[in-house]
C-alpha cells in the first residue's frame, strides 16, 4: 500500500508517501511528559543519582519512543494480517513458561533465550486485543450482541487467562481479561449477557477466594480488608504506602526529601509504588498533575480509536486504551490500599522495561489506527476497500 499525508482518503489512489505529521505529536509529548517525572522520580528515590534506575529508564523509553513511531507507519492491514500469528505465538510461548519456564520468588513467568529473559504473558496484552479485534471485525452485530459465536472470543481471552493465573500472575491474568472483557462490550455485547455476567462473577468470587487462590494470594486479599491487622507482615506494603500518600499533604515534602522512600520504609519504591514516593514528594498537587497526563493520554486514544473508518482499528485502539487505563487504576488504586497488593506498576511512571515495551507497543498501535484512519480492511481475501 502506498499512502498520501499518511493515509488514503475515500475515493483516492494510493501515493508513496507516508507523512509524520499524521502522527499525533501531542500524545507523544504527554507520554514523554510521564516517562519524564518518572525519570525525576528515580533520580530522587536513588538519593540524586542517575544510576541505578534513572538513567536506564530515561534510555529505555528513548529506544521504545523510536519503536513507537516505527510500528506507528506499518499499515493497519499488517497488524489485521498478524493478530492471529500474534497471538498463537504468544499462546505457545505461555505453555512454554508452563512446562520450561525460569522460577523466581515462588513463581514460574519467564522464559530464558541465551541471556534474554522474558515475559511472554506482556505479549498476550496485545495479542488478545488484536485477536479478539480480527475476529469482530468480521462479525454481524447480531452474533456480537447475543450468539453461540460469543464462545470463540471467550476462549480466547480464557486460554491465556488460565495459564498466565497458573504461574501465578493474577494481575498480569486480570490486565488480559478484563481488556479482553472491554472489546467485547465496545463490539456490541448485550447488556443483559453483561449484567447475568456480572451476578455470576460476584457469585463466584467467596468460593474462588478460599479455594482456588494460593495462600498468599487470599492473604494479600484479607489483608487489604484490614492491614492494621498484620502490620508488619502483610499488611506492611498498604500501612506504608498510605503513611507515605498522607505525610505528603497538599504541596509535598519536596523533591527528594521524601523519608519513606529515602529511608527505605516503603517497599519496591522505584516499580510498585513509585506513585506513593510521588505523592510524598510533590503532595496532592503532584498526584493531581500526574494523573491529569494520564487522563489526558487515555482520551486522546479514545478519541483516535472513534475516528477510524475500520471497525478492527476502532477496537484495536480502544482495548490498547483500556491495556493502559487499568495499568493506573489498579495500581493507583492498590497504593491508596483501596485494592490488594497485585504487582501492577504505574506504567511509564515506574521503572521495569518489559512494561514500558508493552505500553509503548500498544501506543505504536495506537498510532498507527491514527495514521492509517481511512484504511478499511476486509474481512476476506481483499485488502482494502
Amino acid at each position: 500500500m502506498t499512502l498520501s499525508g499518511g493515509l488514503s482518503r475515500p475515493g483516492e489512489r494510493d501515493r508513496p508517501i507516508i507523512k509524520f505529521s499524521e502522527i499525533d505529536w501531542t500524545l507523544c509529548l504527554v507520554l514523554a511528559l510521564i516517562a519524564g517525572a518518572g525519570a525525576l522520580m528515580l533520580f530522587s528515590i536513588a538519593g540524586g543519582s542517575w544510576e541505578p534506575w534513572a538513567d536506564k529508564h530515561l534510555l529505555r523509553f528513548g529506544i521504545y519512543f523510536i519503536l513507537m513511531i516505527v510500528l506507528a507507519l506499518v499499515d493497519l492491514r499488517v497488524w489485521f494480517s498478524l493478530a492471529y500469528p500474534i497471538y498463537g505465538v504468544g499462546l505457545l510461548l505461555l505453555v512454554a513458561v508452563a512446562l520450561v519456564g525460569d522460577s523466581s520468588l515462588g513463581a514460574q513467568r519467564w522464559l530464558a533465550v541465551g541471556p534474554v529473559r522474558f515475559q511472554p504473558s506482556e505479549i498476550m496484552k496485545i495479542g488478545v486485543v488484536l485477536a479478539l479485534a480480527r475476529y469482530y471485525h468480521g462479525l454481524s452485530a447480531d452474533s456480537a450482541r447475543l450468539s453461540w459465536k460469543l464462545l470463540i472470543p471467550a476462549a480466547l481471552i480464557g486460554a491465556p487467562v488460565l495459564l498466565v493465573a497458573h504461574q501465578p500472575d493474577l494481575g498480569t491474568a486480570m490486565l488480559i481479561a478484563l481488556p479482553g472483557l472491554a472489546v467485547m462490550v465496545l463490539a456490541g455485547l448485550s447488556l443483559r449477557l453483561i449484567a447475568v455476567g456480572a451476578v455470576g462473577v460476584l457469585a463466584a468470587l467467596p468460593p474462588f477466594i478460599f479455594f482456588v487462590l494460593h495462600d498468599y494470594q487470599r492473604n494479600r486479599i484479607l489483608t487489604f480488608m484490614d492491614p492494621e491487622k498484620d502490620p508488619s507482615g502483610n499488611g506492611y506494603h498498604i500501612m506504608q504506602s498510605k503513611i507515605a500518600l498522607g505525610s505528603g499533604g497538599l504541596l509535598g515534602k519536596g523533591w527528594g526529601l521524601g523519608s519513606q522512600s529515602q529511608l527505605n520504609f516503603l517497599p519496591e519504591k522505584q516499580t510498585d509504588f513509585i506513585f506513593a514516593t510521588l505523592a510524598e514528594e510533590f503532595g496532592f498537587v503532584g498526584c493531581v498533575s500526574v494523573l491529569f497526563l494520564y487522563g489526558v493520554a487515555i482520551f486522546m486514544a479514545l478519541r483516535i480509536a472513534s475516528i477510524s473508518h475500520s471497525h478492527f482499528g476502532r477496537l484495536s485502539a480502544a482495548g490498547v486504551t483500556a491495556t493502559f487505563a487499568l495499568y493506573v487504576l489498579i495500581n493507583g488504586a492498590m497504593v491508596m490500599g483501596m485494592a490488594p497488593v497485585v504487582g501492577v506498576p504505574m506504567p511509564m511512571l515506574s521503572y521495569g522495561g518489559t512494561v514500558m515495551l508493552t505500553v509503548m507497543v500498544g501506543f505504536g498501535l495506537v498510532q498507527a489506527v491514527r495514521v492509517h484512519r481511512y484504511t478499511e480492511v476486509t474481512s476476506g481475501k481483499g485488502s482494502l476497500m
